[in-house]
């Protein structure tokens, strides 16, 4: 069982860490602490998937470990190597002291260990409990990186030929996020919860701004959530994510700006998109229309339940 009593009470507790999860999301990763489960999280770059391992890493008081992921990622790099250059400074200092013999190069004091063992097996083991161990971008890698996660997100161990089997004590949290580049291969799928985080709607996006961005002033922040609102409607090739809202927001705040106004939005539009198709697309004309209709109709927040 998890120290959290219930999925309001992860709620709650993600939300004093400025991050509203969802009722689903909260669900799922409710059930992962409860049945020690990883979850994998797929959604749009932006959308917030890191943002809920470092949020409930918090929530929890546990250290966060992250993988990021990329393109060739391997085992040396993600789990654990040898101490190469240590191991030859031994083998010639027991050469000249003539105890080569009984020399025990492949022992725990040559190990490097990565995030994956580190969150296995923490050295030392964190008296707050197991690591939120994250596996960020997992689409980033191909899929002999993805068979090898098998064994560590279904038995919480790792085997390391030379030394044997170590398995965690306490298995880690963990979160496996991925853009949805390539899929995911079932096997690792079948190992997880799963949730689709999607694009917030307007009302949950003008919260976001509010615990993320409090200094954006309210008239500006529901203005510039409407414009966002219905910037993803419009035919792009990358639609700006929920980060992309929060960094806008402080751009604004930068420029001095207390409600949006075809200049400055042609000026910052580089934050909100990032590929020259897409700007192109957007601005002159289209960023015009697209502000008048948020000044005219601005985001209006949820109604209290």
């Amino acid at each position: 069982m998890t120290e959290v009593g219930s999925v309001d009470e992860l709620t709650a507790r993600l939300a004093a860490q400025r991050y509203l999860a969802e009722p689903s999301l909260a669900t799922v990763l409710y059930l992962g602490l409860a049945l020690g489960k990883p979850v994998l999280l797929e959604g749009e770059a932006g959308v917030g998937k890191t943002e809920v391992a470092k949020a409930l890493a918090q929530a929890l008081g546990r250290r966060l470990i992250r993988l990021q992921c990329y393109e060739g990622l391997d085992l040396a790099s993600a789990a654990y190597e040898w101490d190469f250059a240590r191991q030859m400074l031994e083998i010639r200092l027991a050469e000249a002291a003539g105890t080569v013999a009984s020399l025990a190069l492949y022992s725990e004091r040559f190990l490097l260990r990565r995030p994956l063992l580190e969150a296995l097996a923490p050295d030392p083991p964190d008296p707050a409990g197991p690591p939120v161990l994250l596996i960020d971008e997992l689409d980033r890698t191909d899929e002999p990186f993805e068979a090898f996660l098998l064994e560590v997100l279904s038995e919480f161990q790792i085997s390391i030929p030379e030394l044997g089997t170590v398995r965690a004590a306490a298995p880690p949290i963990v979160i496996v996020t991925s853009n949805r580049t390539r899929e995911i291969h079932d096997a690792l799928k079948r190992r997880c919860l799963y949730h689709w985080i999607d694009y917030p709607d307007a009302a949950r996006e003008l919260a976001i701004v509010a615990a993320r961005a409090p200094e954006v002033p309210p008239r500006l922040a529901a203005q510039l959530v409407a414009f966002v609102q219905r910037l993803r409607a419009t035919d792009l090739f990358k639609l700006p994510g929920v980060a992309e809202t929060l960094d806008w927001g402080h751009a604004l705040v930068a420029l001095g700006a207390v409600e949006l106004d075809p200049k400055a939005v042609d000026a910052t539009l580089g934050v909100l998109l990032k590929y020259q198709d897409d700007l192109a697309r957007v601005a002159g004309k289209t960023a015009r229309e697209l502000t008048e209709a948020a000044i005219a109709a601005p985001a209006a927040p949820a109604a209290p339940t």
